[in-house]
């Protein structure tokens, strides 16, 4: 069977047969996987409708600052607008508001700013849990930016306190099995930066020991040195495609490329890892731009994506970032990665829906996994946000754009 390329309509057809992609790929679907949409939707992470009614024609492909910042807040309104009384402190919401921020400056848009600082004010800028994983450690990235910009101790001072607990404890995951504080890839983008921000407020190196010292130990294990990907946990090391190659979910090499990008923005010039975390950043975004999709994107599992009917919006849009962010920033060359990132946004505006849906965005989960087209998270539209956020910012300053140093 024909796999579809492009834009992945709900209503293209496959192999002449009236089957679209989108039913091709959640014929494939399991009943726990079902179940699993099912639950996100209910808790208001988004959703998956039949019909998302008719793609957006108002949107340019350029990269111009304010064709990218129409797609932005298109997306973004759209998103707020569903979203903003259902706010809530797990992953799924913080990686949200790291979009929001990033758009709030780089748009001077205050509204998104505003709404984020309400966020924290409804929930008196505490933390999701006591001792929390990278996942309820997240949120943090955002109170510390706006302590930043507000320098309100309040903002910071409960963040502060459970990074402390966690460094005067074991070192150890919490969780049963599980031996690393950071024992999947998706905490590299959920907690590192928050420890990097806790440095920048505070200047107190022992957050970035802790950083470091956390970020070795998981990269030991997951970082695959010959790929130049991440496994997404122990459990995947050895787990295969349906074409024999190893499983390298999109998703979870975009959080570490977004992690990367995140944690090294508020790094220390001098500290000694930073040249590691560089040479991570541009090994995967080597790897991704031989990856990337004829339509600009990149599939759930990116080493069979023939097995994947359509690409997918947030791992496409955590890379996007990662490598804009890093060419904005010196470490990757912008005459190589300017055109892959041309291609992947050019991509992804072509999965925005008229009313501003962006589609195409896996649900939860730990791996490749068959979704809609219509498909839409808050994750998702956070991701976005940050690409389009470092795009404005490469196009708005093009001499950043040159040779890596």
């Amino acid at each position: 069977m024909m796999r579809s390329v492009g834009i992945c309509l709900s209503v293209a057809l496959c192999c002449g047969m009236g089957v679209s992609a989108q039913q091709v790929s959640m014929a494939n679907a399991t009943p726990q996987q079902l179940a699993g949409i099912a639950k996100d939707n209910s808790r208001h992470f988004g959703d998956d409708p039949d019909d998302g009614g008719p793609l957006a024609k108002d949107l340019s492909h350029s990269l111009k600052p304010a064709a990218v910042a129409a797609a932005m807040r298109k997306v973004g309104d759209w998103q707020m607008a569903r979203s903003e009384p259902y706010f809530d402190r797990i992953w799924t919401w913080s990686v949200l508001y790291s979009g929001y921020m990033a758009a709030a400056d780089s748009l001077n848009y205050p509204p998104y700013r505003d709404a984020m600082l309400a966020m924290g004010k409804k929930f008196d800028w505490q933390l999701r849990s006591h001792l929390p994983d990278a996942d309820d450690q997240s949120i943090g990235q955002t109170y510390l930016e706006l302590y930043l910009l507000k320098k309100d101790p309040a903002m910071m001072k409960p963040t502060q306190e459970e990074l402390d607990a966690l460094i005067a404890g074991p070192h150890v995951s919490r969780r049963r099995g599980k031996t690393l504080v950071w024992w999947w890839c998706d905490a590299l983008f959920m907690a590192p930066p928050v420890w990097a921000r806790m440095y920048a407020v505070t200047g107190d190196r022992k957050y970035i020991t802790y950083l470091d010292e956390e970020w070795a130990k998981t990269s030991d294990l997951l970082w695959d040195k010959q790929e130049h990907l991440y496994a997404r946990d122990r459990d995947y090391l050895t787990r295969t495609e349906a074409n024999g190659k190893k499983m390298f979910w999109a998703r979870g090499n975009g959080w570490v490329m977004g992690g990367l990008a995140r944690t090294l923005e508020y790094l220390p010039k001098d500290d000694p890892a930073r040249a590691m975390y560089e040479t991570q950043l541009k090994e995967m975004a080597a790897r991704m731009a031989e990856l990337q999709g004829k339509d600009g994107m990149w599939r759930s599992g990116l080493l069979d994506p023939a097995n994947y009917d359509l690409p997918e919006m947030s791992g496409s849009a955590l890379i996007t970032y990662g490598l804009a962010w890093g060419v904005n920033h010196g470490v990757l060359d912008g005459k190589v990665y300017r055109p892959v990132i041309a291609r992947a946004w050019s991509g992804m505006l072509d999965h925005v829906y008229a009313d501003g849906r962006l589609g195409c965005v896996q649900q939860t989960g730990a791996e490749p996994a068959p979704f809609k087209a219509t498909s839409s998270y808050t994750y998702g539209v956070g991701a976005f946000l940050l690409a389009g956020s470092e795009i404005r910012a490469m196009e708005m300053h093009p001499h950043r754009a040159g040779k890596a140093r």
